[in-house]
């Protein structure tokens, strides 16, 4: 029997009564079953004795004494027993009773007791004001384990109600995990487990055992990934990871893959050539395409790596091959900026394209949703209209989400059913992300894609430098800003909120565009921000880019979707105030030419040490995976790649950040197991683990 089918009320143990059990539920525990898997948060080793001398050497002592006197102090209801006590050496020390007048009667001058506490030197004697007390005779002599409480329930009494449950319960309980998979990977089984939790013989047997739970919640977690990717492609995923991709080089392997005719056309189009990871990327999604299961994919590139390109050039294929194709971007600036880059690259391959977005005209999106249907249309760009009811394709074939975690998992499904309805099954799925995922999250949350990384920058680009500065030197790094632009050059100026805010003192988009109007009289300036008309913004970027507009005065707006090679400059303002994530992302809209670029990062008098920390990664490097891990570190998961934080994955125990190595370890052995019971060939199913490795 499973830990989980134990559905014997808690009521059924000898002392849980009615109080008892409003208070375990406090807990979530009904059944006997959640009592047994209620696990300890830590563990208290009594086993072994210490001496008051040794107050400064551990954080607890668990010390013998005799009880030499009883004093109080303070004055009516202030006033407090305090214990004279004295250890085996005759060491002397002191108990503060607060709240605990009943310890006077329980332990009289002369009982030999086991306290169990925090010492600290306090008025020139070894004090203690949070311990435990018992009578030496009656006191255990173990590792106790400590858990969660709520009011009114002890420490003791929950002791002995799990007690009560493993003896009564826990000798026939069966392991979730196969037999062969604890042996292979040298975990005890489920019995040995329980008990190790919550009756362990020694500390390191506690650990082992916390071990084994963490491995058995990633291992049911991964399989349960598996088996998705199983359903829905027929294979496994791979998460493969290029170490050498920093450096440049590509696998050997992939590179040998053949471009189709058309694709050879784009590349021969272009002013440069891939860079070693785009290769081996489009190489594995050309793969992936020609393949018995639909491409399901997660494409990880920092800013300005080229995953784009490699996009259109999967949808170059999947064209060629009759499909057609849709790429999906979170707003219509991002999408508009996509679309202008293909009708410069694909519509001289003959290629038909389309935009799509909410706010095209009846007229002009009803023709339009015709010829698409008709299978007249063969790339369609746009926003989530591009899942709308109304739309409608004659063959999807391959669907690109762009900045993935802004789309919700409806609405990512309700784009991919377009194209079973037209084709009768799953279309080919890539997911981009510019927002660097950290590996702990991609092999948890997107566990279930294919995983390639493009790291490789463009050649001739030059890392942006980063200068982290109060908004005292706000006036040298305006003056910096204004040499810059009067060499020809733009610069973005990017503030928290769009206008004034009771709430927040912080400065504004709308105020700063006033004054850096009158601050910079000789060059002209825009302001954009979300509530700015999508025409307007359409027309002020327009004329960014062109570079009739000096300087971009904006908000967060911007993170996505802007590609100005000759913006050099930018400073945000109350750097502080925006996320690591937001931050990379805003940076990486300058540095995309040849030229030199520099961000400047203001803080205001408040930043907290927290808000530093992130401005300093900043400043540091300019790596994206590494700024993500970093993320990660400082605020945990949160909502990077759109992963809420509360219930993370659902672990009750296991932390994938912490937990990596186990992770892995995990991911592998369950991945091991679904090949086996599939009947995959063996070579096939350790290509699939040491992907991970």
């Amino acid at each position: 029997m499973l830990i989980g089918e134990i559905q014997t009320p808690v009521s059924n143990l000898y002392g849980a009564g009615k109080t008892t059990i409003e208070q375990l539920n406090r807990l979530g525990i009904a059944t006997v079953g959640d009592l047994l898997r209620f696990w300890p948060r830590a563990w208290e080793d009594r086993s072994r004795y210490n001496t008051l001398s040794e107050w400064n050497a551990f954080h607890k002592l668990n010390v013998p004494v005799t009880i030499m006197d009883q004093q109080w102090f303070g004055y009516g209801r202030m006033k407090t027993l305090k214990l004279v006590i004295s250890d085996s050496e005759g060491v002397r020390g002191e108990l503060a009773c607060f709240n605990r007048p009943f310890l006077e009667k329980a332990f009289p001058e002369g009982t030999k007791a086991l306290v169990y506490g925090s010492f600290s030197v306090k008025y020139g004697a070894i004090q203690s004001s949070s311990f435990d007390i018992e009578k030496y005779d009656t006191a255990e002599r173990r590792i106790l384990p400590v858990y969660p409480l709520t009011q009114g329930l002890t420490q003791t009494k929950l002791r002995k109600l799990i007690e009560q449950a493993l003896n009564s319960y826990a000798r026939g309980i069966d392991s979730e995990l196969p037999a062969d998979v604890l042996n292979k990977y040298g975990y005890p089984d489920k019995r040995a487990v329980l008990f190790a939790m919550h009756r362990p013989a020694s500390l390191e047997e506690a650990e082992a055992a916390r071990t084994a739970l963490i491995f058995e919640e990633f291992f049911l977690y991964e399989a349960a990934v598996g088996m998705r990717a199983l359903e829905r492609r027929g294979v496994l995923p791979r998460t493969p990871v290029r170490d050498n991709a920093s450096e440049g080089t590509a696998q050997p392997a992939a590179l040998q893959y053949a471009y189709t005719p058309l694709q050879k056309e784009l590349l021969s189009r272009l002013p440069f050539t891939l860079t070693a990871d785009q290769q081996a990327v489009t190489a594995e999604i050309n793969a992936d395409i020609d393949g018995t299961a639909p491409a399901a994919r997660l494409i990880q590139g920092d800013v300005g790596s080229g995953k784009t390109l490699v996009a259109f050039l999967a949808c170059v294929k999947v064209i060629e091959g009759g499909g057609q194709a849709a790429l999906m971007a979170p707003t219509e600036l991002l999408a508009r900026q996509h679309a202008d880059t293909a009708a410069k690259l694909l519509e001289p391959l003959g290629i038909r394209l389309a935009f799509l977005t909410g706010s095209l005209k009846a007229a002009g999106r009803s023709q339009l949703l015709q010829q698409l249907a008709a299978g007249n249309i063969d790339l369609i760009i746009g926003t989530h209209a591009l899942f709308s009811a109304q739309t409608l394709y004659k063959n999807l074939r391959m669907v690109v989400i762009d900045e993935q975690h802004r789309f919700g998992v409806l609405q990512r499904s309700a784009i991919i059913q377009k194209g079973i309805d037209s084709g009768k099954k799953a279309p080919h799925f890539l997911m981009m992300s510019a927002t660097p995922i950290p590996r702990t999250l991609a092999l948890s949350m997107f566990g279930d894609l294919d995983i390639s990384v493009i790291k490789t920058m463009p050649p001739g680009r030059k890392p942006v430098i980063t200068y982290v500065a109060s908004e005292s030197k706000a006036e040298k790094v305006y003056y910096f800003i204004g040499q810059d632009i009067l060499a020809g050059k733009q610069a973005y100026f990017v503030y928290p909120i769009i206008e004034d805010s009771d709430t927040f003192n912080l400065k504004s988009a709308e105020d700063m565009f006033a004054e850096l109007t009158r601050d910079f009289p000789h060059h002209r300036l825009a302001l954009i921000h979300s509530k700015v008309p999508e025409e307007e913004a359409r027309t002020i970027m327009q004329e960014f880019r062109s570079g009739a507009i000096h300087i971009l005065v904006a908000t967060s707006v911007i993170e996505v979707g802007v590609d100005v090679p000759n913006a050099t400059c930018m400073v945000i303002e109350h750097a502080d105030r925006f996320g690591l994530s937001a931050l990379h992302q805003l940076r990486g809209r300058i540095g995309r030419g040849s030229d030199q670029s520099y961000c400047f990062l203001l803080y205001g008098k408040n930043i907290t040490e927290t808000g530093m920390a992130r401005l300093k990664v900043m400043a540091n490097t300019t790596d994206g995976f590494v700024i993500a891990e970093e993320d990660l570190k400082l605020r945990g998961p949160g909502d990077i790649g759109g992963v809420e934080q509360s219930g993370y994955c659902g672990f009750e125990l296991a932390d994938p950040i912490r937990d990596f190595a186990l992770l892995e370890k995990a991911r592998i052995a369950a991945f091991e197991m679904l090949a086996a019971q599939r009947g995959l060939y063996q070579q096939e199913a350790t290509n699939t683990a040491n992907t991970d490795q």
